[in-house]
Order: structure tokens, then sequence, then C-alpha cells
């Protein structure tokens, strides 16, 4: 049984317990956190905010310490639950390419949740932060594209990062953690049936669950609870179950590669992550001839088939599915030539230039470029002008992947625009706090995160 890909990936997290944390590795850390705050402020005002809040003290009532986006302190299970939540609402937190989920909500909420009773260290955070993004995204990338057709991964890999996040928050040892993953992965769920019935102001729902479940397993373990041992690998396990069709030996292959954090993507744009390159394409098109709304004749979307299985709605019916509407993303971006949060809190649907723009693209799929997915996300993108001119982009990297990162200054000026009601003092206060990852100096300090980085409460 030590043998198992399950058990070598314990012993590797232990490893990492042990070695130092490196530079690069500490200022990626940095970059997610403020990612993650990012995408909760962008959130925090909302109406959905408000019925996620609801639901967690509905489920964990009682008070507590620990902050939710907002300014509500709850406690730490309820603010595991609603901020996993809120921060997913926007569908700005950071993704995966390989894994095909959302990796920071599932590691760093948990986390900071419990970090909110004053118990942790710096290091001790981020080893925990650190663990929920190397298993999630191995047990994502090992489920691979067959499962994420059918399973929001977020929901089903994230089960077992956060039990590795919020397994190593609370120091549990190795044994204990192994059991803990095993108890997280039985009950590993999300159906994508859920935006296929139109349900996706729901979808929030996924990391919240995941979230839940990864610390009721941690805490399952701690209690001396056994869970499953092979539980992607054996016969009964996720692989088999759950329609896993990647790498297996993404589980505990490459372990002498940097931690799995350091291949996450910081998202450009505020919709699904499946869009990306043809609004990359778009962008790039705009940029370098400076075409005007006017000036386009038809618009044809060349995309990978996998994108429009999880984001294929035709024409939103209502804010929520602007997210997962390709023709609508890429008319409001051709029109005005941005593409911001205010486009999908409170759009005009029936605008008639935007409906005349969708009306000139055309969306189709292609086999080869899925033959590329899920390792590049390709897409090509060609106008064609009143004047006859034809114009082509083409795009298998998004920006923001790991090879085309931000730099920080960068993620500052995102985290403002797509938090436009977040303060000066605020946004100082956050971009601070994160820094102090990449100061080992730091690491044996009380890791105790301030309720003013959350936002006042407003609801």
């Amino acid at each position: 049984m030590k043998d198992a890909p399950e058990a070598t990936l314990i012993d590797h997290l232990a490893h990492l317990r042990r070695k130092p944390i490196v530079p690069d590795t500490r200022e990626r850390l940095a970059q997610a956190l403020l990612d993650w705050f990012t995408a909760g402020w962008s959130a925090s005002q909302t109406a959905a905010a408000g019925r996620y809040c609801r639901v967690a003290e509905d489920l964990h009532p009682g008070p507590g310490s620990a902050p939710v986006f907002g300014g509500r302190a709850i406690s730490a299970n309820g603010a595991a639950f609603a901020n996993a939540a809120i921060a997913h609402i926007r569908e700005i937190d950071d993704a995966h390419r390989a894994a095909m989920l959302h990796p920071g909500v599932v590691s760093i909420t948990p986390v900071l949740a419990l970090a909110a009773g004053g118990g942790l260290s710096g290091r001790q955070v981020a080893d925990a932060v650190i663990a929920g993004y190397e298993v999630s995204l191995r047990v994502g990338e090992a489920l691979g594209a067959g499962h994420a057709a059918g399973f929001h991964a977020t929901a089903t890999a994230g089960a077992t990062g956060a039990a590795a996040a919020a397994g190593t928050a609370l120091g549990l040892a190795p044994a204990q953690l192994h059991h803990a993953l095993g108890i997280g992965a039985t009950q590993a769920a999300g159906l994508w049936q859920l935006v296929d019935d139109g349900a996706h102001e729901s979808k929030s729902l996924h990391p919240a669950f995941a979230v839940r479940n990864g610390l009721a397993a941690a805490y399952a373990a701690r209690a001396g609870l056994p869970g499953a041992r092979r539980y992607v690998t054996g016969a009964r396990g996720m692989y088999r179950l759950l329609g896993g069709d990647g790498p297996l030996a993404a589980l505990d292959g490459g372990l002498d590669a940097p931690e799995r954090l350091n291949t996450a993507t910081i998202k450009a744009w505020p919709c699904c992550a499946q869009l990306f390159t043809p609004l990359d394409a778009i962008r790039d098109l705009l940029d370098t001839h400076g075409v005007e709304p006017q000036a386009i004749e038809s618009v044809d979307i060349e995309i990978f088939t996998h994108a429009l299985k999880i984001a294929g709605v035709d024409w939103p019916a209502k804010p929520a599915e602007t997210c997962f509407s390709l023709r609508y993303v890429a008319a409001r971006l051709l029109l005005s030539g941005k593409l911001g949060i205010e486009d999908m809190e409170a759009p005009d649907l029936r605008a008639q230039d935007l409906l005349a723009m969708a009306g000139r693209i055309t969306v189709r799929t292609s086999g080869e470029f899925q033959r590329e997915f899920p390792r590049l996300r390709p897409s090509r993108v060609v106008l064609t002008l009143k004047d006859g001119r034809k114009l082509d982009a083409l795009r298998k990297l998004r920006r923001g992947d790991p090879e085309d990162p931000y730099t920080w200054e960068a993620l500052q000026a995102r985290m403002r625009a797509f938090a436009p009601a977040m303060d000066d003092g605020s946004a100082e206060a956050i971009v601070t706090w994160c820094e102090r990852f990449t100061d080992a100096g730091r690491d044996s300090e009380i890791c105790l995160p301030p309720p003013a980085l959350f936002g006042a409460a407003g609801r």
C-alpha cells in the first residue's frame, strides 16, 4: 500500500513542509492570495453574496471571529463556506489548464478561515495553501478532460484539495492527512447538469461544498476516523467511477518540479476561463489594427470543443449566464473595446447595437483544436471587414497563464479594475498583507487576517 500513488503524494506533501519555500514560490503565493482577495471583494456586495451568507449561517449558526467578504464575522466553518462561494461568483478566481478547476478558492479559503482563530504561523498558512494547490491540481490533472466534461472538477478534485489544505493547517500527521483526503474524496461531487438546466446562480455552491467537505474530512481524520486509501486509483475510486481519463502519473510524477501553485492561471477576463483565448485574440486584433465596430462585416470564432460543453450559452437570458456565452462576451468586447465587471452584472441584453454585433458572430468548434486540449486552449478569430479585408488571430495560450504571467504591479491594477468599490486604504492593506508571504523572516509570526481586509459590511 505504501507504493500507491496516493501514499507517494502524502509523502511529497510532508517533504514540501520540511524544505524551505523558494522565492519564486513565495512570490506566486502572494499573487494567489491577492487574486483571492480580488475575487472576493469583486462580488462581496452582490445579492448572490447575501444569499450565500444566509446559507452559510443556516448551516453553521452561532457567533465567531472569522471574517466574511462584506464584513461579517461568523464561525470558521461558516466563513469558509461563504467565502468560497463569494470568491467564485464573478468567475475571476484563478484557474488551471490541465486540471480544469479553480484551485485558489478551495485551497486558500479554508486556511484563512482557520487562521482567523489566531493559532497559525505564516509558514503554516503557506504550507497549507501550497498543499491545497498541490493536491487539487494533481488530482484534477489525473482525472482529465473526460471527467471535466461531466463534473465540475473544482467540486470533485477540489474537495481533496480542500481536505489537504485544511488538514495541513490543522497539523495532521501524514497518516491522518491521507485519511482526510480519502474521506474528502468520498464526498466529491459537482454535476455540470447544473449549467445545462440554467441553474448558473448556484454554481458557487460547488467550491463552497468542496471547502465544507474538505474541512469536515480533516476534522474527521483528526478525530481518528479512517478514509479511503486508494481514493483515486482504487477499483471504486474517483478515476474509475467519475470518468477519469487523464494521466495518473500526475498524482505522483514530477515531484522534483516546482510546486503546482506555480502552474495556475490568473484570469484576465471576468468570465469562464474556457472563453479566454478568443477574447485574447479579439484584443490582439483590436490593438493591432484599430478596428471600429461599424467596420466589421462578420466574425468567425473557431474554438476547442470542450469550451462549449462548459460555456455553451448561445445568448444569455439573465446576468448569471453572461459568463458562459461566447457570443455575448465577444460582442461586448468588439463593441466597446473592453469587458468589465459591469458588463457581466448589469448587461442590457436587448441593446440593439449589441444584438446586431452578436448577429454577425459565428461560433464553431474544431476537432483539431480539441486534440490540443487541455494542454492548450486553441482558438482562432477571423474578422471580415466591410472593405473586404480579413484579419486573423490565433491564440493557444491565455494572458495570465504561467507562460504569460502578470507582474505584481499589473495584478494590483487588475484588483482595482475588478473590484471598483475597493478604496485606496483597503487596497494598500491587502497588498501589504499578501506581500508578507514573500519574506521568510516572517514565517514564525502569527498569521491573523484582519477583518478589514474583507471589506465593510453592506448587507
